[in-house]
């Protein structure tokens, strides 16, 4: 029996029960007010005479979290203050990690704090319309997707604050060694496509048919060189268990107090930072890597007085064993997927661009490629998938280098022209799909990766806040993997862990036999493949407490792999919610996965609908279907109505305001969500404060949207502009390519190789050619090589020992042959018309 379980493991995971059960007691800092009237950095709101009537309510956003492990515990502040002379309603929508587990909710005026409650998102609705129309300061917490949510604050009164805190639990990202912590900061400008159906919120965007929604997770966009008067800071207290080492962010400067070997707090230097980026915090841990443990906790009292099952809930931990050489030889057809539409003008698509061109180098003998480039057209460079020859990989470098970001994101014909082809192969295509994410269909999308099961997905986020749950959700349900690329990371290393995944996962075909062990419930009830370095989580249900041993099955470089895991589930109850909301949770991605379709349209299967609602209810969790209320009964206001704020969110860092909204000034006002812009003061540094004055009382203008000037946003809809173009799938004739001068066309001998030689042969040949010192070639000047035939090898081999070639090996199923060969007779080899492509041996 082979046991997989580490001794500092179990301390961590007593540690992280423990602190993550204390954080929810952690009191939230003192707030210092703001003072009246308008700051620097503020957003001045102006009445309809033009004058200053007040500034942004969001004054500030603080973020304060307990890590432990992979678990953490974090609770999030925004600050709401009202200098008008006239109560005010504000609207702000924001984002959280994309798994975070929300259950909790309060709000604080003056020294009154209530509790929020929660309740289907309509009867929820209803108490908060009520309460605002009645003069009660009362707070509403929507989930728009599960990384984007809209915070409302009714009533509050000239003078006054009023404090929301939302608490939530997760899991960490923990790969070769480090754990990622990362709260997203902003919610980034999305494309809309579809027809315009009306607008029941406040967003730039109108709803559409294909995002009925759109108004809701649209929230006005800073104009250009300007920023929103609202901050954040950022404050983590870690405690691994064992040993930390290189505590870092690539994202933001930081201050780290080491409170022990162990421990540390972590800050922002700058306490108010401008939100228009993800803060991503890695640290390694000592020892050797985490390996197999199940966590346990007894049922709640809370869950179990809302008659859940008796028992409790467990979280097993699966780490991917070492890696093995590769013994799967199969090629694989490998599709790379180039989102160029305007939010990725500057540093995504260059970023994006360099990343795939370091992956060309990465593929290996006898795989196929081929590249699609997508806006608001899609473009399909070669009719199939073609060998990496020098011609090719030349083809593919000169449309990549044409590409810089312009037009909308139709982002669905793109996925359909990579997937459709895989439904009626054999063998195995593998997408890799390079986006920011910027899209309002993404639950649609993430449906249709599902519905091409013979597909693998590999999906890279590029920028600095980019749509998490879109890339995170594309990869799970393409059975891949997924990484975001920021403006400090670097290609190469992305580029080689890519190669790493996508040629095989450590792990695949896993299941679980739990033996006689009183197990149900456990999501994801697909287990995926485990990659290199990332450890697989599952969380479940047992209904009585006992000890046994469970059998992982898997296949690892084709061969059985079975480890046997000790498991102890604990008896008795706990007042703690860690365990039981990360187990609602994966059971409410499990059921969303059940209909994409009906949660992006908003016809939700019922049944569907109806489960997730009784877990939100049950478990106190934040849903599309149900919400946070919290109403102060004992402060009615006067005064009829507030007035209706929408908080303005920053532009992403390096997305470019030409890609995403065209040129000119005068379009970023409608984008802002406000009718006037008086002379922004430009930023002249990270940190530079702007004063941008906008009207209260109009309403957004979308003429930019009409006409379709919005690069990665717009175009797909608006009036009364006309809608987008269909997207036309082109083939490699129809995409332009920059034409060499008639002098630098190459040889008919030149063309004949580059168009049957891989690059690192034809550098060989050249070398030779040149008559260069250092060519890697064997002492009696032959070079060993793979040919990749058009018919069986037998037929061919009598041409090819006539061409020169010494046979050393051949595949006849692969129509495969390896030999060495003198580097002279190569252009001989390459005019045989058996031949498709010549590469080095496969190491």
């Amino acid at each position: 029996m082979q046991r997989y379980f580490l001794r500092p493991l179990s301390l961590v995971v007593c540690l992280s029960l423990v602190i993550l059960t204390a954080i929810i007691l952690w009191p939230a800092e003192s707030t210092v007010s703001a003072a009246s009237g308008e700051t620097a950095g503020s957003l001045a709101i102006l009445g309809k005479d033009g004058s200053v009537k007040s500034t942004c309510p969001l004054r500030h956003t603080q973020v304060r979290g307990a890590i432990s492990g992979f678990l953490a515990r974090v609770n999030v502040t925004q600050t709401f203050e009202n200098t008008a002379s006239q109560k005010i309603e504000a609207i702000y929508t924001f984002p959280l990690p994309e798994n975070a587990a929300v259950d909790d909710m309060t709000i604080q005026i003056g020294t009154r704090t209530i509790r929020g409650v929660i309740r289907k998102r309509e009867e929820a609705r209803a108490i908060y319309e009520k309460a605002r129309q009645t003069g009660h300061v009362a707070a509403l917490l929507d989930q728009e997707r599960p990384n984007i949510f809209t915070q409302s604050v009714a009533n509050i009164l000239p003078g006054e604050q009023v404090t929301v805190t939302i608490s939530y639990l997760q899991t960490l990202e923990y790969e070769a060694g480090a754990y990622q912590f990362v709260f997203p900061m902003l919610v980034g400008p999305r494309y809309i496509p579809g027809q315009p159906i009306g607008k029941q919120a406040g967003g730039w965007a109108p709803d559409t048919d294909k995002v009925p929604d759109a108004s809701k997770i649209t929230p006005p966009v800073t104009p250009k060189d300007t920023r929103a008067g609202h901050d954040i800071s950022i404050e983590l207290a870690i405690d691994a268990g064992v040993p930390l080492l290189q505590l870092g962010s690539s994202s933001h400067d930081i201050e780290v107090d080491r409170t022990g070997a162990s421990s540390a707090t972590v800050k922002l230097k700058n306490l108010a930072e401008i939100p228009n980026k993800d803060f991503i915090l890695k640290y390694g841990v000592a020892g050797e890597q985490i390996s197999d443990a199940v966590l346990s906790q007894p049922d709640s009292q809370t869950v179990s007085r809302a008659k859940a099952a008796p028992g409790g809930y467990f979280t097993l931990i699966l780490q991917p064993p070492a890696q093995l050489p590769e013994s799967d030889i199969t090629p694989k057809e490998l599709v790379f997927v180039l989102d160029t539409s305007g939010s990725m003008m500057g540093f995504p698509i260059t970023k994006a661009k360099e990343l795939i061109d370091r992956a060309l180098d990465e593929l290996y003998p006898g795989d196929t490629f081929n590249l699609i480039t997508f806006s608001g057209d899609t473009h399909i460079l070669f009719p199939e998938p073609v060998y990496p020859t020098a011609e090719n990989i030349r083809k593919a470098r000169e449309v990549l280098n044409a590409q810089h970001g312009a037009g909308g994101t139709e982002m669905m014909k793109a996925m359909r022209a990579a997937l459709v082809p895989s439904d009626s192969q054999d063998h195995l295509r593998v997408v890799c799909f390079l986006t920011d994410g910027y899209v309002g269909n993404d639950l649609e999308i993430i449906g249709e990766v599902q519905s091409h099961p013979n597909a693998r997905v590999f999906a890279y986020g590029i920028g600095t806040a980019v749509n998490r749950f879109l890339i995170e959700s594309i990869a799970k349900a393409g059975r891949g993997d997924s990484e975001v690329v920021t403006l400090n990371d670097n290609v190469d290393a992305a580029a080689h862990r890519l190669y790493q995944r996508l040629r095989s996962p450590v792990l695949t075909d896993i299941s679980i036999d739990w033996h006689d062990l009183p197990v149900t419930d456990v999501y994801p009830a697909k287990i995926p493949d485990l990659f290199t370095g990332k450890p697989l989580v599952l969380s479940g249900r047992y209904t009585a407490a006992t000890s046994g041993t469970i059998t992982v099955h898997g296949k690892r470089a084709g061969d059985d792999f079975t480890p046997e895991i000790p498991v102890h589930f604990n008896s008795g109850s706990s007042d703690s919610r860690i365990l039981p909301a990360f187990w609602a949770r994966r059971k409410i991605d499990d059921l969303m996965s059940q209909d994409w379709a009906g949660l992006q349209s908003g016809n939700v299967q019922p049944a569907v609908q109806k489960e997730i609602t009784q877990l939100g209810l049950t478990y106190s969790l934040m849903t599309q279907f149900t919400s946070f209320v919290a109403v102060e009964e004992r402060v009615i206001t006067t005064n009829g109505k507030p007035q209706r704020v929408e908080v303005p969110v920053e532009m992403p860092e390096g997305v470019s305001y030409e890609g995403i909204f065209g040129g000119t000034e005068k379009e970023f006002d409608g984008l802002a969500g406000y009718a006037q812009l008086r002379s922004p003061q430009k930023i002249t540094g990270a940190n530079s404060a702007a004063a941008m004055q906008v009207a209260l009382t109009a309403g957004p203008v979308h003429g930019a949207v009409a006409h379709g000037v919005m690069g990665g946003v717009g175009g797909g809809y608006g009036t009364p502009g006309p809608p987008p173009p269909p997207a036309v799938v082109m083939t490699m004739p129809e995409i332009a390519q920059p034409s060499a001068p008639p002098n630098d066309k190459p040889s008919t001998e030149r063309a004949l190789l580059e168009s049957k030689l891989s690059p690192a042969v034809l550098a060989l040949f050249d070398c030779w050619k040149n008559k260069a010192k250092g060519c890697k070639l064997a002492s009696d000047g032959t070079v060993e090589i793979q040919l990749f035939l058009t018919e069986d090898p037998a037929t061919a081999l009598d041409q090819l020992k006539t061409a020169g070639l010494r046979v050393l090996q051949a595949r006849t199923k692969d129509k495969v042959v390896t030999g060495r060969i003198p580097i002279e007779k190569l252009t001989a080899l390459a005019n045989l018309d058996a031949i498709k492509f010549v590469a080095p041996p496969r190491q």
